[in-house]
């Protein structure tokens, strides 16, 4: 399970809605805690990124910048919070990962989607990939905070 604050939900909206017809993306900072064997991530930061994929090809495609996510662990090591996953928007698309996002998606990370529909945000999931199968299983996700 990932948990999000209400206003960490409402901020990947927004940004989906803000780069609409275009994909949003960015990384999600927190710290992952066990009990009784159930993992629960945490999501203490949302960090927006540039969506650095070509920009007629946005509107279906992201890519992070190499040098973001450089800045994005040297932020990890400053704050104490690991790289939970990255966050994305599918403009006038469902809010599952496409073909290229799993082909572009490393094991352990979570993958938020929002589907953004006519420039409204109408759903948000998450993904994680199972390394074995290379397949996406959906994560379930707390928008009540940790």
């Amino acid at each position: 399970m990932i948990a999000f604050t209400p206003e960490q939900v409402k901020q990947i909206e927004t940004e989906g809605v803000a780069a609409y017809p275009n994909e949003c993306c960015g990384a999600m900072l927190g710290t992952d805690m066990t009990e009784a064997g159930v993992t629960r991530r945490i999501v203490k930061r949302l960090e927006p990124l540039t969506n650095a994929f070509q920009s007629d090809e946005q509107y279906h495609r992201f890519s992070l910048d190499g040098r973001e996510l450089i800045r994005l662990e040297k932020l990890s090591g400053e704050t104490g919070l690991a790289v939970l996953g990255f966050y994305h928007s599918h403009p006038d698309h469902p809010a599952r990962p496409s073909e290229y996002d799993r082909q572009h998606a490393w094991p352990f990370y979570s993958y938020v989607i929002v589907a953004i529909a006519k420039g409204k945000p109408v759903d948000l999931t998450s993904w994680l990939l199972d390394e074995a199968t290379e397949l996406f299983n959906q994560e379930d996700i707390s928008r009540g905070g940790p």
